[in-house]
């Protein structure tokens, strides 16, 4: 299937009631269609002056009908006789999250050989590639690293990258338009497809069904798929069985948090991409500072930039360096168990002996859940480490379905009932604040 053939194919059909067929056939019966690339149709016109008409005079209703077929903004670019396919522009943040920017350390490296291996090698092995870990540990670079590796391997290779929230909102928005047929069309002709926090669709059973049979789809015909969640696909509590297996189909590969070998190492690495001269001492304060998330690392390596450029402040010690990213420490404060409970308990007018006890009234489950929910959503312990932390009936801690049902039960009502989110997020921030 030529996916921007028929795109093409379509978009003149949907114009036909805005131009006249004389019209369509002299000025676009010999154009080509190129390739989809992301929300970008690439069309080639046979000469400069042919190109330059159908710019002035025809470029409004032709993206008027790829906005009616694909339920939102689409672009479209026009190549002359001359010129060299460069499809729509990234954001300059995304042209540099390449293979050659990665910094590979123990906490990374095999998710780095598996992503290098699939743009090399596309569905020979490892598929699906599922890549997992905590926010801020690279996943997107290696999404979009992949990205650019496959189409320098190959130019005409229909590549889509997208999230879990894009996919389910432009699904929402193609049954309201009643264009299904066109949100298929887009996301079945792909060779490649990307898609970051795939987690996102999880519980939401339109989009979970669509997803699984476009993963289908794809897979049977060879396309190579990768996925990027918070957690392995075991522990996202809401979504399907099906999905979860096909997603444990292929290679799970984790990302840890950094060592400090590897913090130090993408200090100087941002630190010479930005010219910013950081002696070992320095980098070493940055280092100790920020453990768990490397865009935090970049950030504090960002800033001191931006304060050495734009206030001449040089940075010339540890105090410089303390006084520029003091603001930044607090969002690496991580909550322990003992002080989500105890600020639940705080929150619900309880003790901390009775959410870690049995009691059964209804407040006390209530808020035993709720310091479970947030056990999960703040840390890194599993369910049976999460279980531990309560005394249980036996009174030796709870097995591993209570608290995923009571985990569970949260994230029903969450969606359920707007005013209990945001009860969560007030307890969440009375966590945060204690850091």
């Amino acid at each position: 299937m030529n996916a921007a053939s028929d795109v093409w194919a379509r978009v003149l059909e949907l114009s036909s009631g805005k131009l006249t067929q004389t019209a369509i056939d002299t000025w676009f019966s010999d154009i080509e269609a190129v390739e989809l690339v992301d929300n970008c149709l690439v069309l080639r016109c046979p000469s400069n002056f042919k190109k330059e008409i159908i710019e002035t005079r025809f470029l409004s209703p032709l993206k008027e009908a790829l906005f009616e077929l694909f339920s939102g903004e689409f672009d479209l670019l026009l190549l002359g006789e001359e010129e060299e396919l460069d499809p729509k522009p990234q954001k300059e943040e995304c042209k540099q999250l390449t293979f050659e920017r990665f910094v590979v350390g123990s906490n990374n490296k095999f998710a780095h050989a598996a992503a290098i291996a699939v743009s090399e090698k596309p569905a020979a092995a490892y598929n699906p590639l599922f890549i997992y870990g905590h926010p801020g540990l690279g996943k997107t670079h290696l999404l979009h690293a992949i990205r650019h590796a496959a189409k320098q391997r190959d130019i005409n290779s229909h590549v889509i990258y997208t999230t879990g929230e894009e996919f389910t909102n432009e699904l929402i928005g193609a049954i309201q338009t009643q264009k299904n047929d066109a949100f298929r069309a887009k996301y079945r002709s792909a060779d490649f497809l990307l898609v970051d926090d795939i987690q996102f669709i999880a519980g939401k059973g339109r989009t979970e069904e669509e997803f699984f049979h476009t993963f289908n789809t794809l897979y049977e015909s060879g396309c190579q798929i990768v996925l990027t969640s918070d957690r392995p696909p075991k522990d996202i509590l809401a979504l399907e069985d099906r999905l979860q297996s096909r997603f444990e189909w292929g290679l799970l590969a984790d990302i840890d948090p950094p060592d400090y070998e590897t913090r130090m190492a993408i200090i100087r690495s941002k630190a010479q991409q930005l010219g910013l001269l950081l002696p070992n001492d320095l980098a070493n304060s940055i280092a100790e500072h920020f453990t768990s998330n490397i865009r935090q690392i970049e950030g504090a390596v960002k800033k001191l930039t931006a304060y050495r450029e734009l206030l001449g402040d040089p940075i010339k010690d540890k105090d410089s360096v303390m006084r520029v990213i003091k603001d930044m420490l607090k969002n690496d404060f991580l909550p322990t168990p003992e002080v989500i409970i105890q600020e639940t308990a705080r929150f619900y007018h309880l003790t901390e002996e009775d959410l870690r006890g049995s009691g059964r009234t209804r407040d006390t489950a209530l808020a035993r859940q709720v310091s479970m929910y947030l056990i999960r959503k703040l840390t890194d312990l599993s369910l049976v480490s999460i279980g531990k932390e309560y005394k249980g009936k036996s009174g030796r801690g709870m097995d591993h379905s209570s608290v995923l049902n009571s985990i569970t039960k949260i994230e029903e009502m969450i969606k359920e009932k707007p005013e209990f989110e945001s009860t969560i997020r007030d307890v969440h921030n009375n966590i945060t604040e204690r850091g």
